[in-house]
């Protein structure tokens, strides 16, 4: 199968391409695509979805309406789409859509692209397929069922004759379109790309330097722009001298950004912008400037103190998120009882290509290129901070160099737009260093737990009392995290526990607080597993065997959660027979029953439910003097139907590295209300010498089509914690683990 490519150019020809005169506004020209493509789906000759294209000439146009930032999603939604059309996929074109609402949702978050598109894609391609069957029928004067889609052409099976999908572009567009109750789906057994590993749309330009990121990004007149924000969150300017910083070469001159208006949401933070002919005078510029802050109420904030607070939180009852049996009843009973504190740290994305955006204002309107996760969430913001109407901003999508949630968070956008308003309609790139991105980031929240349980004399739990707290994502508020986010990890456990209560507690946000990759299921996996690990070494008890046990019969969990399916069957309820096939799976791939620990090795498992995918891991560590080594990690996954196994490994294996050092390393403090991490120096994440080998296996199911892109970070603290306590004896209830081993 040949690979499916996009516009070979170079980088600054590419540029220069899009960007020259008349050329600003031209969305098919700044999109990568096929050389042969330069027609958009709107513009094409027959467009019987807003997803599909076709064109006379036979090419086949799909928009692919996430974004790009590693997953392939680029590919595997346009997969889905040629797989029901049968199309041939070298003659298909993929398109990345501008923000734009008739796509639905576009925001690349939650591992939710497939999960919530598959079915839409399906029928995108279906629609199109039935379509030029009819209008293949039509011309033959036949019946539609001796007619058959076959790559690219559709066949008529009794006599042999056959017509090119570009030979019916113009009668199909006559055919009337069927409704979605009347359209045919492939069964799974005849699914060309759906479950194969194609290569990603944009393999090569990236392997050679080629592909577009938000860095990338020019436009005529440009100017750059870098921006000093006040060290302590809430802070406003109170004066600047910019005297020194104007007198830098290149530098042409400053301006100021006005502060937010709490909420924070996805505001521009506020700041001196030093405005430039290039990124390195600007830069220069800022580090002339002589400002002095208001600090404000945030200077009082110290994440150690905090880290108390939160403690305290878990120290009284919160809001109740899952009550069944009568907790308190079991307890006053006077069984064993066994009880915990975990907590994690603040964190940061660090995601490798720190924020960029390119925006224009003109005539009421802007124009924005830029590295964005959620291109709907740009136009939303950025007409709120500049009091326009959403549809009368454009954003085109570039590839991302990594998101893991910070880039839906389009608050870079709008600070160029702001400042290209102020400076009379210049085009202007902002451009984040990695300081700024470190100590400006929409910061994972610290979380305090406590868990309890009451064991009966095999060791087994009769009763769980589970108390979480953390700040809210939106800032202002000081309010118990509850229904999806307060539930992650948390209240939906698999156990078969008579007796379960699990609460959420009040905590106020100092920091700006945003979703990281697996988000609640970072702390929340860490302490249950852990937890669960204790209870299994005080009963002497395998692990495996263990959980096997605490899993209790096969059964389907709801928790009163249909995700809005009302009376219908619920297709992704907790089902704790996947739960215990994907822990059996790791287990034997692993090789668990003949592994030792003791003597500095250890091994370490963990198998938990998130974005509705089933996650097995096994964890060796090695610990000589403190130092702690991973040297293989096993992981087992059970996502439901696959549509791309080879990025559903490599998500995984980057979950490994990136789960790694969340557990191992990395930790956001504050004092005085400033962030004390910078950079790599001091925000520690895994370098490629760390990487554990990482060895996935996932489960085939006809299951309903899971997240991947998070799921596999939550297993991966507890399972080290775990491989810790079986190697050393030493149990970590606190990350990063970097702190106890010391």
């Amino acid at each position: 199968m040949s690979r499916q490519t996009v516009t070979i150019v170079s980088r600054r020809g590419f540029l220069e391409g899009i960007f020259s005169a008349g050329a600003l506004v031209l969305a098919s020209r700044i999109l990568p695509q096929t050389a042969e493509a330069a027609t958009t789906v709107d513009e094409s000759a027959w467009h019987p979805s807003v997803y599909v294209g076709l064109e006379p000439d036979g090419r086949v146009i799909i928009v692919a309406h996430r974004s790009e930032m590693g997953t392939g999603i680029r590919t595997a939604l346009p997969m889905v789409v040629a797989d029901e059309l049968e199309a041939d996929w070298n003659r298909v074109s993929i398109q990345q859509a501008t923000g734009n609402r008739k796509y639905g949702d576009q925001n690349t978050d939650g591992s939710t692209s497939i999960t919530s598109f598959f079915q839409p894609m399906r029928e995108a391609g279906a629609t199109a397929r039935m379509m030029l069957v009819s209008a293949a029928a039509a011309k033959w004067n036949v019946p539609a069922s001796e007619c058959a889609a076959k790559n690219h052409e559709i066949l008529h099976t009794p006599s042999g004759r056959k017509f090119g999908y570009g030979e019916l572009v113009a009668a199909a567009a006559t055919q009337p379109v069927p409704k979605k109750d009347e359209l045919k789906f492939k069964p799974s057994s005849e699914y060309r790309y759906i479950g194969k590993d194609i290569p990603v749309t944009d393999l090569d330009q990236i392997l050679t330097g080629k592909a577009i990121y938000g860095i990338d990004a020019k436009a005529p007149g440009m100017v750059y722009a870098s921006i000093e924000r006040c060290p302590v969150i809430g802070g406003k300017l109170k004066s600047v001298d910019d005297a020194e910083a104007r007198k830098v070469p290149g530098v042409l001159q400053t301006a100021i950004i006005d502060p937010f208006k709490p909420p924070y949401m996805f505001q521009p933070l506020g700041g001196v912008a030093v405005i430039a002919n290039n990124t390195w005078a600007a830069m220069q510029g800022r580090k002339k400037l002589k400002p002095e802050w208001e600090f404000g109420p945030g200077a009082s904030y110290d994440s150690a103190a905090y880290k108390d607070e939160l403690k305290q939180a878990t120290r009284v009852a919160g809001r109740v998120e899952r009550n069944a049996g009568d907790v308190d009843a079991a307890f006053a009973k006077g069984a064993k009882t066994h009880e915990a504190d975990y907590y994690v740290p603040h964190l940061a994305h660090a995601e490798m290509e720190p924020p960029t955006a390119v925006a224009q204002f003109q005539d009421g309107k802007v124009t924005a290129w830029t590295a964005t996760q959620d291109p709907q969430q740009v136009q939303t913001t950025v007409a709120r901070v500049l009091g326009i109407k959403s549809n009368d901003v454009t954003c085109y999508v570039t590839l991302l160099g990594g998101g893991f949630g910070r880039k839906s968070k389009p608050d870079y956008v709008a600070e160029a737009a702001v400042l290209s308003k102020q400076l009379g309609g210049k085009p202007v790139k902002v451009v984040w260093s990695r300081e700024d991105d470190i100590r400006f980031d929409y910061f994972h929240f610290p979380a305090w737990m406590y868990l309890k349980a009451a064991l009966d004399e095999k060791g087994r739990p009769t009763a769980w009392l589970g108390r979480s707290a953390y700040p809210p994502m939106v800032q202002g508020l000081n309010t118990p995290q509850n229904g999806y986010l307060g539930s992650m990890g948390w209240q939906d456990i698999p156990w078969d526990i008579p007796n379960i209560r699990t609460e959420n507690g009040k905590a106020a946000a100092h920091v700006r607080i945003g979703w990281l990759r697996s988000v609640a299921n970072i702390p929340h996996a860490f302490a249950v597993h852990s937890f669960v690990d204790e209870l299994a070494a005080l009963a002497n008890r395998d692990r495996v065997e263990y959980l096997l046990d605490l899993l209790g019969p096969d059964r389907i969990v709801e928790m009163g959660r249909s995700r809005g399916r009302g009376s219908r069957p619920n297709p992704y309820a907790l089902d704790t027979a996947r739960t215990r096939r994907a822990l059996e799976t790791v287990a034997e791939q692993s090789g668990w029953a003949k592994k030792k620990s003791g003597n500095g090795t250890g091994y370490g498992i963990a198998v938990h439910r998130s974005f509705l995918s089933y996650i097995a891991t096994v964890v060796q560590v090695e610990v000589d003097h403190g130092r702690v080594t991973i040297p293989r990690v096993d992981t087992v996954v059970d996502a439901g139907l696959v549509v791309h196994p080879d990025r559903v490994k490599a998500q995984f294996e980057g979950a490994a590295v990136f789960g790694a050092g969340i557990a191992m390393m990395s930790e956001i403090t504050a004092e005085n209300g400033r962030i004390a991490q910078s950079n790599f120096n001091n925000y520690m994440v895994q370098r490629i010498g760390q990487a554990p080998e990482t060895h996935v296996t996932i489960i085939g199911t006809d299951n309903p089509p899971a997240g991947v892109g998070e799921p596999g970070v939550p297993p991966m603290a507890p399972a080290i914690a775990n491989a810790i306590f079986a190697a050393t004896g030493k149990r970590i209830r606190e990350l990063p683990v970097k702190k106890q081993l010391a």
